[in-house]
């Protein structure tokens, strides 16, 4: 809700507040989608594609509630809903560094999250970023001895009130299985802590659960420090899923591993092919193709020098024959 007031007050009063809602064509929709856009984009603000979409259903609204006949807003062309995520190649790095262009949603390469991870491992929260978890974990949901952690609940932040509550799906409720080095980087960080099952996992410096908001200040500011190209902090989901990929596990597993309800948005959305995976791809299927032709080939010229074979020798034979009894 205090999303939704936020959309009103920002965007369609001062947009189109000057003109009565009955009286409001598609063309006047569409110029002021047009200049938000326009006008975000450039101060280096853009606008998501869910909040435009947020900003449309609202004039929709206004026809279920029967203030006008029809929806203004419904042939309106918007940016796609799910922007796909990129991977910062060196010249998409060289790019935003001359030009300060980048990606909507973009993703490190494994060389970058190590370089990341070298960089923050002095830091007192290197084991959440490490993990690239939710904040609410506790305690109890984590299982050391049998590798693995229970996503039940999460931490979420509502303008300035923090409030526990459950994940926003079914399937966001979750297993995941951890390496050996998390392990034990997790028993490392619970003997500098508390015990208590109850506990949280990673803390501010007053004891309680760190605020979602901080923590994005404290990982921007630390992607800064780095050199590192930008990338948002709910874009290492999206680097995760991609890293899992290279190493080699299936959609369904990172499907698992993000808590999607759909294989089809884990594919879409939010798993990026790494530049390595996809050349490595790319060689496989040559191979395949270049061992087929080679065994086809084979296969194909065998044939034709038995049927040469079998042919010239019944007319060499002959000719010897021939020649000997001429010779006699």
């Amino acid at each position: 809700m205090r999303s939704y007031r936020q959309h009103v007050r920002g965007y369609l009063i001062p947009y189109l507040g000057d003109r009565l809602l009955g009286e409001l064509s598609n063309a006047q929709v569409q110029a002021m989608f047009t200049a938000i856009i326009r006008t975000h984009g450039a101060a280096g603000r853009p606008v998501s594609a869910g909040t435009l979409q947020r900003i449309q259903a609202a004039l929709n609204a206004a026809v279920r509630r029967g203030l006008i006949d029809r929806d203004p807003a419904r042939f309106v062309e918007l940016p796609r809903r799910r922007p796909h995520a990129v991977v910062w190649t060196p010249p998409r790095v060289a790019l935003w560094r001359a030009t300060g262009d980048r990606p909507r949603v973009a993703v490190w390469t494994a060389a970058q999250t190590a370089a990341f991870l070298r960089e923050v491992r002095g830091h007192r929260l290197y084991p959440l970023f490490h993990l690239l978890v939710l904040l609410g974990l506790r305690w109890s949901d984590v299982d050391l001895e049998g590798r693995y952690l229970t996503v039940s609940h999460q931490i979420r932040q509502v303008g300035a009130t923090v409030e526990v509550g459950k994940p926003k799906s079914d399937t966001s409720n979750r297993v995941i299985a951890l390496d050996h080095g998390t392990v034990a980087l997790l028993r490392r960080h619970r003997a500098g802590q508390d015990c208590d099952p109850a506990g949280y996992l990673f803390l501010n410096g007053h004891g309680c659960p760190i605020r979602p908001d901080a923590l994005t200040s404290l990982f921007r500011l630390l992607n800064t420090r780095s050199g590192l190209p930008p990338v948002r902090l709910h874009d290492l989901r999206h680097g995760g899923a991609s890293l899992s990929l290279a190493a080699g596990a299936d959609l369904k597993t990172a499907q698992h591993l993000l808590g999607h309800s759909s294989i089809v948005l884990t594919a879409d959305t939010y798993v990026s092919v790494l530049p390595t995976l996809a050349r490595d791809s790319a060689e496989a299927t040559a191979r395949l193709v270049l061992d087929a032709a080679c065994t086809t080939g084979m296969r194909l010229r065998v044939p034709r020098r038995r049927r040469r074979e079998a042919t010239r020798r019944p007319v060499t034979a002959g000719r010897r024959t021939r020649r000997t009894h001429i010779a006699a």
